[in-house]
């Protein structure tokens, strides 16, 4: 009787941890966009045109960095892996002009698309209030999943199954 107790304890103490793990995750968010993700036209880093609607029916990465950014450094091998297997669109804030970024990328070995987002507008279409954060929309182009700060890339994958199978 003690351990089935002690098992439902220890169950209770999980709940309450995830819960407010995820109730501070939403707080952080709480200014990101929801919903139908803000459109944006852009060319890439190498002249490609860079937009959410050429991956309609895909669920997409949409990942808000800075060359500054210690933390989004750590990520970088991460979101590499993940565009191997899903759309990633990077987006470089506060970060400098296109040949800046592109001097960053290239030093870092970066082989996402990005987009310079010099002026900081794109970063507050989407409510970005810290780097990193990534948004990851369904193939409808609605933002399922948003995440600020360090996050593992199976967890990035994880989401972007379930996206996927939500967008359907």
């Amino acid at each position: 009787m003690k351990q089935g107790k002690k098992i439902g304890q220890g169950a209770a103490y999980l709940l309450f941890v995830v819960l407010v793990l995820l109730g501070t995750e939403r707080w952080l968010t709480n200014s990101a966009a929801r919903g139908v993700a803000p459109a944006f036209d852009g060319v890439g880093l190498t002249g490609e045109p860079l937009s959410l609607a050429r991956h309609r029916g895909q669920a997409v990465l949409v990942h808000f960095w800075a060359t500054w950014c210690t933390v989004c450094a750590l990520e970088h091998a991460s979101i590499n892996a993940l565009s191997e297997d899903y759309p990633v669109i990077g987006v470089a804030m506060d970060s400098g002009d296109r040949a800046q970024v592109a001097a960053y990328a290239l030093e870092e070995g970066l082989r996402y698309p990005i987009l310079a987002d010099e002026s900081g507008e794109l970063a507050a279409r989407y409510g970005v209030t810290a780097v990193p954060m990534s948004f990851i929309a369904d193939g409808a182009g609605r933002v399922r999943f948003v995440t600020r700060g360090m996050t593992t890339e199976y967890g990035l994958r994880a989401r972007l199954l379930l996206a996927e199978w939500l967008g359907r």
